[in-house]
């Protein structure tokens, strides 16, 4: 039986937060797509999602925080909070995370990225 939708995203998102290059790219199709929304691919295939996540996977307080979830059919929308380390210091980013899934696998899977807010001393700016 293939995975629901919800199970594969999930599994995505579980394998992004421990940082676990194979287990995240066994949640995507080999020839997956990332887009930013409506917009430009920024990733095609394994080599590439592979690069693109590795980077992100340096960042030593990297993690996505799952704000709330809606499926319909075998689209998957997540919005989140990721934690991030930019250059400008640690912060956070909002994100919508649109997942379509086939066949058990992501197939596309497209961004857009909301408010930047970095920490200070004092606070976040």
């Amino acid at each position: 039986m293939t995975p629901s939708p919800v199970f594969i995203v999930q599994a995505q998102l579980d394998a992004y937060n421990t940082k676990d290059i194979d287990a995240l790219l066994r949640t995507y199709a080999p020839d997956a797509e990332q887009f930013t929304l409506h917009g430009d691919c920024i990733a095609r295939g394994h080599e590439q999602l592979r690069a693109r996540f590795l980077v992100r996977f340096d960042e030593p307080d990297l993690h996505a925080r799952l704000l709330s979830r809606v499926v319909v059919g075998n689209v998957v929308t997540d919005s989140e909070i990721i934690t991030r380390n930019f250059p400008e210091g640690l912060g956070t980013i909002e994100m919508l995370c649109i997942y379509e899934v086939v066949d058990g696998y992501i197939q596309r899977a497209s961004f857009s990225t909301g408010e930047k807010r970095i920490f200070t001393s004092v606070g976040v700016i």
